[in-house]
């Protein structure tokens, strides 16, 4: 009886931390949803959560939130907090990917109040730390920068994430639509070209991979047009990017079209009340 109780309970967690990571993806409600008293507390628990779609998910919605440097200490201060981050870490059982959120999330709260010297120094620590746990056949996350041509509206941008979400190795994406372009974070081994092929796979967007040179001068390089054979990525939730766009005038360009704040203070209580009914604290 309790196993069919916990296997119905399971849709609705996955569900509910999916609305706050959705939620948590929009600037405007990263302050709100931190200033709610169930909803940080609920993500903690959720990194505990046996299910790692609901982990990953968590971990994503904590990555927004840490965008808003105003929420980081109360982040930071959050019982349970960096000790659960801790534990997705240190966890044999944790995929490579969900290491790699966990500890960007944990190095950006740990650094949130120290000089910039301790600051790096602590995410230096930090990340080897992360990268010994990962064990030697997982090696260090790199980033690819892309210019996509086609990517001009938000129709465009979500049939560019299904691409990207299907490949296994994808740890994050952040758009800067302003500019077209996507800033993918990929597991080492994966090459860049998976990423075209993928892109090239919606039929109406071709990407570019943007170098800078010795000089420092931006450049964009194309792909070679041989398609190379993408593995499917089958374990994961559908997420959004891990970040907004580094400039405010970015940030607007990739706001959510149609955001409603009354939208969102109705999802934020759901969600609440989902986790007051639920877990006790």
């Amino acid at each position: 009886e309790k196993m069919n109780s916990a296997m119905s309970e399971e849709p609705d967690a996955l569900s509910v931390v999916n609305q706050l990571r959705d939620l948590a993806a929009d600037p405007l409600n990263r302050r709100a949803i931190v200033q709610d008293q169930g909803c940080l507390p609920g993500l903690i628990l959720f990194l505990d959560h046996p299910n790692p779609p609901v982990v990953h998910s968590a971990l994503l919605a904590l990555r927004y939130l840490a965008e808003c440097r105003v929420n980081r200490e109360k982040m930071k201060s959050e019982l349970g907090m960096m000790l659960s981050l801790q534990n997705v870490i240190q966890k044999t059982t944790t995929p490579g990917e969900t290491k790699l959120l966990a500890s960007e999330v944990y190095d950006i709260l740990q650094s949130s109040n120290m000089s910039d010297m301790d600051s790096v120094n602590e995410m230096n620590y930090r990340r080897r730390k992360a990268q010994f746990f990962l064990g030697s056949t997982n090696k260090r996350a790199k980033t690819v920068v892309l210019h996509i041509d086609g990517l001009d509206d938000s129709s465009r941008r979500n049939l560019c994430e299904e691409a990207l979400l299907k490949i296994k190795g994808v740890i994050s994406f952040t758009f800067q639509m302003a500019v077209q372009r996507c800033v993918v974070r990929i597991r080492s081994d994966l090459k860049a070209e998976a990423l075209a092929t993928a892109i090239a796979s919606t039929k109406v967007m071709k990407a570019q991979q943007v170098v800078k040179s010795e000089s420092g001068e931006e450049m964009l390089v194309p792909f070679q047009d041989t398609p190379v054979e993408v593995e499917q990525n089958t374990d994961l939730p559908e997420y959004l990017p891990e970040d907004e766009s580094p400039t405010k005038e970015q940030d607007k360009a990739v706001s959510r079209v149609g955001s409603h704040p009354e939208g969102a203070a109705s999802w934020l209580s759901t969600a609440a009340n989902f986790l007051s009914r639920s877990f006790y604290w």
